[in-house]
């Protein structure tokens, strides 16, 4: 049978309101504590946490939605939450959107059930418009994805950026037919898509941008179609480390070589991309950085809800490997 809160009173020979107030950091001795959480664990009690809410309306729970936990770079962004949470004494609910509204709205109601103390959010592409602060009774922070009402802190990474300097990088090494693969379920995947556009049109080139699902598979699928075409390109960019794997696959079945046939460069320095032959050059993101700053800028918006939104932009670093390396001679001297 399970174990009740009188079941710890009478164990600890205290009242049931003495055995609340112990369990709730409220003022007993701590003798009296001491004799409480000994009964605790004799018994098996758990406490009814949502009772406990109801009453505190505070529930010292951090909410924590992600887009695609698959995806390394949420997967340690979530990490480093959790450690940050973990120090200030406080939990973490983790949901999975899988970057489809109707869950992301599911969880979303969950967060305000859960009286979450507040929320850290990477929204979707469909949602992320329509976001308002006003919308949330405790303080959200974004991450990865920027709000354009400009009413939520939000921790991001010069995408634009990033994705120009790739082009800048592989343009230097000789390549002019450079495509990109992009996401099509996030603003992240369309602010890479802008950068690369942006950067093939400095350099006077002619940019071939291809929209996808964020899905390894999809990935992998539309590289094999593309690197079948005949005017293939002579290097491919895309926007995550789940892409950049279905296109090394895609590479690899196909035969090609890398880079003599195909240059590769992506963003997520995952493990996997310094183990593979050749190396794969990528945009590494700070991404214990991300989870350390959305936990300071949620702690900051809860020690002073009335100041001015902040916006954290963080850079990139390229990380140069193998899978670029410059064109032979013959075809370096080839005309723009």
């Amino acid at each position: 049978m399970t174990a009740n809160i009188k079941d710890v009173a009478r164990l600890a020979g205290v009242s049931v309101s003495t055995v609340s107030r112990a369990l709730g950091k409220g003022p007993v001795s701590a003798e009296v504590r001491r004799q409480v959480e000994a009964a605790v664990k004799a018994t098996g009690y758990r406490p009814n946490l949502s009772a406990r809410r109801l009453r505190s309306q505070r529930s010292q729970t951090i909410g924590l939605i992600v887009a695609d936990i698959r995806n390394p770079f949420f997967t340690a962004v979530s990490r480093a939450v959790e450690d940050a949470a973990y120090r200030a004494g406080m939990r973490v609910i983790l949901c999975n959107t899988g970057e489809d509204p109707e869950r992301e709205a599911l969880y979303m109601r969950l967060m305000q059930e859960e009286r979450v103390t507040g929320l850290i959010f990477a929204p979707t592409r469909a949602t992320i418009g329509g976001l308002r602060a006003q919308d949330f009774d405790y303080p959200v922070v974004l991450i990865d994805r920027a709000a354009a009402s400009g009413e939520f802190d939000t921790v991001v990474l010069d995408n634009r950026g990033a994705s120009a300097r790739l082009v800048d990088h592989l343009v230097e090494r000789g390549y002019r037919r450079i495509g990109g693969l992009f996401g099509s379920t996030s603003t992240t995947g369309i602010e890479r898509e802008a950068g690369y556009v942006a950067g093939m049109s400095a350099h006077g080139l002619i940019p071939d941008a291809r929209m996808i699902a964020p899905l390894a598979p999809a990935a992998e699928d539309a590289a094999l179609a593309w690197l079948a075409e005949a005017e293939r390109p002579e290097a491919i960019i895309v926007s995550n480390g789940l892409f950049l794997l279905g296109l090394f696959r895609a590479a690899r079945r196909l035969g090609l070589s890398i880079p003599r046939e195909l240059a590769i460069a992506g963003f997520d320095n995952e493990a996997w991309t310094d183990l593979v032959e050749p190396g794969l050059t990528v945009i590494e993101q700070p991404v214990e950085t991300f989870g350390r700053e959305a936990m300071a800028l949620l702690f900051q918006r809860l020690k002073t809800p009335t100041a001015p939104t902040r916006t954290v932009m963080l850079s990139g670093t390229l990380i140069e490997r193998a899978s670029t390396h410059a064109l032979t001679r013959a075809r370096f001297k080839e005309p723009l």
